[in-house]
């Protein structure tokens, strides 16, 4: 395990090494001047070039970049020009937020996953199977804003059993009982899509392994359904499904924006959309490396996980 784990960190450095990279041109290319937002509109030329170079806007775009890379291999991410404080800070106070919802996301859609998808190949009814289809459809189609807004007009506005937006009041730890209530409608909303792919790809993974010869056999001689499913077909499904399950993970971080956003969580997504309408450029590109990283690290996991359950993907043979 050692040496596959060896055999990809090159690749991981050479696609941080790149983001780095692209990140940081791509912001430099956004229209508008931070100096002069910084300024103001009445700001003199002498004002604006003053704080440009205070910013150290005035150097090259190679040295700008060498100094934050610099700073991020530190761990030192600089100051906001706009937020105000330290990015790190902001990052630090966002961060716990993101993990809990997109932590509490992933373990709702894995639940409901394994739930449905064993129970719709234990007890292979048309009429089961017609309505886990249309629901996966339907979490599948509906973008996480439609979806996000609905849950918000049903539980909160029509029948208000639930709170419509922000984090506990007294911190995630303090009443588990009014953080769950906070976290319900939000985690809810960006987990259905992802527990509705991993649903339609484990019922399928099940449902192969469920024709396979020994499968097959086993029921042949009288071994019960659950007992096939639950101690061989479902061992043998997960592989792939781990690796959806990998890229679901991603995912979330890239539809928190829009959920923070509908249920004014202050969160990583909530901070990048505000560096984004500020121009803060500095908190951006350090959110976006960030979010790179954090996809990286979850596709290694990913991959190791892989490896564990299937050996042949470790010693290099083909799956």
């Amino acid at each position: 395990m050692s040496r596959y784990i060896l055999s990809r960190l090159p690749s991981v450095l050479l696609v941080l090494f790149l983001a780095s990279v692209t990140i940081f041109l791509l912001l430099r290319l956004v229209p508008g001047d931070p100096a002069a937002t910084l300024a103001g509109p009445d700001a003199t030329p002498d004002v604006i070039a003053a704080i440009r170079h205070d910013l150290g806007l005035d150097r090259s775009v190679w040295a700008q970049y060498a100094s934050w890379i610099g700073g991020v291999v530190t761990f030192d991410l600089g100051r906001s020009y706009m937020l105000g404080g330290s990015i790190s800070g902001l990052i630090g106070d966002a961060l716990l937020n993101t993990v809990v919802l997109a932590a509490s996301a992933l373990g709702f859609a894995v639940v409901t996953a394994l739930v449905v998808s064993v129970a719709s190949v234990l007890w292979p009814r048309r009429w089961l199977t017609a309505i886990v289809n249309g629901a996966n459809t339907i979490a599948v189609a509906l973008p996480t804003f439609v979806t996000g807004v609905l849950l918000v007009l049903v539980f909160a506005v029509l029948v208000p059993v639930l709170p419509a937006g922000g984090v506990p009041p007294d911190g995630f730890w303090a009443r588990p009982g009014i953080t769950a209530q906070y976290l319900l409608l939000p985690a809810v909303c960006l987990g259905l899509p992802a527990a509705a792919a991993l649903t339609r790809f484990l019922s399928e993974s099940l449902r192969t392994e469920l024709r396979r010869p020994h499968a097959v056999t086993q029921e042949a001689l009288g071994i019960s359904r659950w007992t096939i499913v639950t101690r061989g077909a479902l061992r043998a499904a997960l592989p792939p499904v781990v690796t959806v399950l990998g890229i679901q993970a991603g995912a979330l971080l890239g539809g928190a924006v829009l959920v923070e956003a509908i249920f004014a969580w202050p969160g990583v997504g909530l901070l990048i959309e505000q560096g984004i309408s500020r121009r803060d450029y500095p908190v951006v590109q350090a959110l976006l490396l960030l979010s790179v990283t954090v996809f990286v690290i979850v596709q290694l996991v990913t991959d190791l996980v892989h490896a564990t359950l299937d050996p042949r993907i470790r010693i290099g043979a083909h799956a």
